[in-house]
C-alpha cells in the first residue's frame, strides 16, 4: 500500500478505495494506488493469480470492481469466447463476465452503488469474495474452449461438474 496517503475519514472521497486497500492489506495481498481514483492489488485463486482492481467514480459514487485472470482471448476463438460468456452470464447475479475489444483481455466486472454510504469492510469483501469466487468456478470452463476445444455448452458442463466423494 502506498505510503503517505491521507487516513481514511479525512478524505471521504478516497475512503472506499482505502477501506479495499485495507482489505487487502488485511489478506496480505500485494497493492497499490494507481491513481486517486484506482487501486490494484493481486489475489491468489484456486488456478491462478488475479489482479483486482478497484475504480471509485465519486461523481456516480460507484466503486467498479475488475477482477482479470490473466486470459486473452485471440481472435480465433472470440465467437466461442462470447458464446460462453452468453452462458455463464445468465448464471450470475452479480457482475458479468466480458472481453475487451482492445486486447481480447478477459475480465469480470462488479459496480458497487455506494449513495451517500462508505464502501463498509464486509462489503468490500463480500464483493472481493465473489469476484474471485465467480472467476474461479468459470475459469476451466474458458480453459477447455480457449486450449481444449470444447464447444462453449460442453466447456461450461465440464467446469460446472460436481465432484462426488474424496481422492
Amino acid at each position: 500500500m502506498e505510503i503517505g496517503r491521507e487516513p481514511l475519514g479525512e478524505s471521504e472521497d478516497a475512503a472506499p478505495l482505502e477501506m479495499l486497500a485495507q482489505l487487502f492489506e488485511a489478506h496480505g495481498w500485494p497493492c497499490e494506488f494507481v491513481n486517486d481514483d484506482e487501486v490494484c492489488g493481486e489475489v491468489q485463486g484456486s488456478w491462478t493469480t488475479y489482479q483486482l482492481r478497484g475504480i471509485w467514480r465519486q461523481e456516480d459514487r460507484v466503486l467498479q470492481l475488475i477482477c482479470l485472470p490473466e486470459i486473452r482471448v485471440s481472435e480465433a476463438k472470440r465467437k466461442d469466447a462470447y458464446e460462453l460468456l452468453s452462458l455463464i452470464n445468465e448464471q450470475l447475479w452479480l457482475g458479468h463476465f466480458e472481453v475487451w475489444s482492445h486486447g481480447g483481455v478477459l475480465l469480470y466486472r462488479h459496480g458497487l452503488m455506494l449513495g451517500d454510504g462508505l464502501l463498509g469492510l464486509s462489503t468490500g469483501q463480500l464483493a472481493v469474495e465473489s469476484a474471485v469466487a465467480e472467476c474461479d468456478r468459470f475459469y476451466p470452463a474458458f480453459q477447455f474452449v480457449l486450449w481444449g476445444d470444447k464447444s462453449p455448452r460442453a466447456a461450461l458442463e465440464a467446469a460446472l461438474v460436481d465432484p462426488a466423494g474424496e481422492a
